[in-house]
């Protein structure tokens, strides 16, 4: 009896001890069902979502540029590619090797797209091939089971309509490097590009947008089933210039077989209406890639088309900042405009020589005449009288000297000497020699086109320090500087102003100027004031001189004087200010100012500062018919 009691207790003893056991595995497991399914269901049902639920950044379309009526000058296009997700795909060597047995791909694609991984994160696609046609298309589509991580999809390319007349002032975009990486996602995307140059990366934030998302269900091995939802991006904004398309090709075609820049300005405001530099190249070759023997070409060409000479090419102005130094002589008081000098032809200091460029001389002058004949000897003497420091402090007034404010990166301020800026240099003093050289334009002194616009804008526009821009609206909303009360006044005596103006029409207009040959066609209805110039590239020694000098067109191309020309038009009520560079053209009269009245007659016949809209064809069609004649 007392035996079976045992056994009866030992069992009761087991049974809870099993039963303990199974209340504490299922209180465990209870809990733990507890932990996932309640106190974690969130993030497990989160963790489940991303597993099916593919999150995905959809890039905005780039904002477009506009001419000041609205045409595009950079836009949107459509194009196919081919993308690969690396972690989609067991061996992304295999992947490629079947996709380029469908689409060839070059050597160049295959080191773009191993550095392209090696950069981006596994989940981020990388395009294989831009700008599919479609019969590639259709082969990829066909082959997808043999292609795991391969994607096709639509994505945007930059055009640019107007092509190498606008590349150096729109400047181009291409795929971002490691230094554009910010921490911003969507710089990661596919097929995004950034502004390198010109307005695209001087607008860059603007143009470039918010990115939207797409969620997209998928299957285990992260094939799309369907688009579950969709929130779309925020557009870059468009951004209106102040260029005028037409003039634009105009002056482009114009100096097309030149190396030389060409600036137009509303002299009122400083809106930029037409900026070429030449030559120029293809801005769309940066979005797909340029190629390794393109880059050579442009790197090698002694004329530097990469340059935009109109911001960055440094040139002595030469004859065209007379008008500079006959205002700080003006303002120093020592000359007065009836004052007459006497030009021989020369102009000695010590044992020095100083030649005018004209052998025989002018004879007795004023300032107009002397502004008008462009006599050096003349200019030698208002010079010597004012000194470099006060020619240079009139210099920065009208901006030169100093860096322009304009949008485009890569401004050069240029060069106006003085005595402290040769002494902190080049540690020796000032030599009086030097200021005589200067006051006709040569020596240390160096410009650039835009400037040299500027600097007669200034001039004509009655004293308004304007500045140059290219930005007349972000977003439809204008930007600060479209009146002329938005800028503050130089100081220039309008009497002084006046004689400039005067004079510069007598340069055009004139028998005896020197830029007589260049005046405006009758069907302008207007007239243009001016100034020549022409810039010694070197010495011309003392034996040349003796045994006379050779004509430019016999000279090497290199020997070749530059040849510039400053302007502006209506001469009675001044709108427009240019300039324009001829590099080793040869003289400025021969060279420079035919180019400038043929911009600048188009430039009143479209008359882009007084329209809001296009020009009408019966206008274009005067501009043609006039270009034919």
């Amino acid at each position: 009896m007392r035996r079976e009691q045992g056994k009866r207790a030992v069992f009761t003893r087991r049974i809870l001890l099993v039963g303990a056991a199974k209340a504490a595995v299922m209180g465990a497991l209870g809990a733990r069902l507890y932990q996932l399914q309640v106190v974690e269901g969130e993030r497990f049902r989160t963790l489940a979502d991303e597993n099916r639920i593919s999150v995905r950044l959809i890039p905005p379309p780039r904002g477009r540029l506009l001419d000041r009526f609205g045409e595009p000058i950079a836009a949107n296009r459509l194009n196919w590619r081919a993308m690969l997700v690396a972690e989609r795909t067991d061996d992304v060597g295999a992947t490629l090797a079947t996709f380029s047995e469908i689409v060839p791909l070059t050597e160049a694609d295959r080191a773009r797209i191993e550095r392209e991984l090696r950069r981006r994160r596994r989940f981020v696609p990388v395009v294989v091939r831009d700008y599919l046609a479609w019969e590639e298309m259709a082969r990829l589509e066909v082959n997808a089971p043999d292609l795991p991580g391969i994607l096709t999809d639509v994505g945007q390319s930059r055009i640019y309509p107007g092509g190498e007349a606008f590349a150096h002032v729109i400047g181009y975009v291409a795929p971002p490097a490691e230094a554009d990486l910010d921490g911003d996602p969507m710089l990661e995307l596919p097929g995004i590009r950034v502004g390198r140059a010109g307005l695209e990366r001087a607008h860059d934030r603007a143009l470039r947008g918010r990115a939207g998302t797409v969620r997209l269900e998928v299957n285990a091995v992260g094939r799309v089933i369907r688009e579950l939802a969709r929130e779309e991006g925020t557009p870059g904004q468009d951004v209106t210039t102040s260029l005028d398309a037409g003039l634009q090709q105009f002056a482009a075609e114009r100096i097309a077989e030149e190396s030389a820049a060409a600036v137009v300005l509303d002299a009122r405001n400083g809106e930029v209406m037409a900026m070429v530099s030449s030559p120029s190249f293809d801005p769309s070759l940066f979005d797909s890639g340029v190629s390794a023997a393109q880059w050579r070409e442009w790197t090698t060409n002694r004329r530097a088309p990469l340059i935009n000479k109109a911001i960055a090419g440094l040139y002595a102005p030469g004859s065209t900042f007379k008008m500079v130094v006959a205002l700080a002589a003006l303002e120093a008081r020592v000359v007065s405009p009836g004052e007459r000098i006497f030009c021989a032809g020369l102009t000695e200091l010590g044992d020095a020589k100083f030649h005018c460029w004209r052998r025989g001389g002018h004879g007795w002058l004023d300032m107009r005449e002397a502004i008008k004949q462009s006599c050096d000897c003349y200019f030698y003497e208002a010079a010597k009288r004012t000194g470099i420091d006060r020619i240079a402090a009139m210099s920065n007034r009208f901006g030169l000297g100093v860096e322009p404010a304009i949008e485009l990166p890569g401004a050069r301020p240029g060069l106006v000497p003085t005595r402290a800026w040769k002494r902190a240099t080049q540690g020796v003093p000032w030599q009086q020699g030097e200021t005589l050289v200067h006051g006709i334009g040569q020596g240390f002194i160096q410009t650039t086109p835009l400037q040299l616009a500027v600097m007669t804008a200034r001039m004509v526009n009655g004293g308004r320090a304007i500045e140059p821009h290219l930005t007349r609206a972000i977003g439809g909303q204008l930007v600060r500087g479209a009146r002329p009360e938005d800028w503050p006044m130089v100081g220039i005596p309008e009497a002084h102003l006046k004689l400039m103006r005067d004079a510069m029409g007598g340069v055009v207009n004139e028998r005896g100027g020197t830029a007589w040959a260049s005046r405006l066609p009758p069907e302008v209805g207007a007239s243009m004031g001016g100034k020549t110039g022409t810039t010694q590239v070197r010495r011309i020694t003392m034996a040349e001189r003796e045994r006379g000098l050779r004509r430019q067109q016999d000279l090497p191309y290199e020997w070749r004087h530059h040849a510039l020309f400053v302007g502006f038009a209506p001469v009675e009520n001044p709108v427009y200010a240019c300039a324009v560079i001829i590099e080793h053209g040869g003289g400025g009269s021969a060279a420079a100012a035919p180019v400038a009245r043929d911009i600048m007659a188009e430039t009143l016949l479209r008359d882009p500062a007084r329209r809001d809209s296009a020009p009408a064809p019966s206008l274009q069609v005067a501009a043609a018919e006039r270009r034919e004649r």
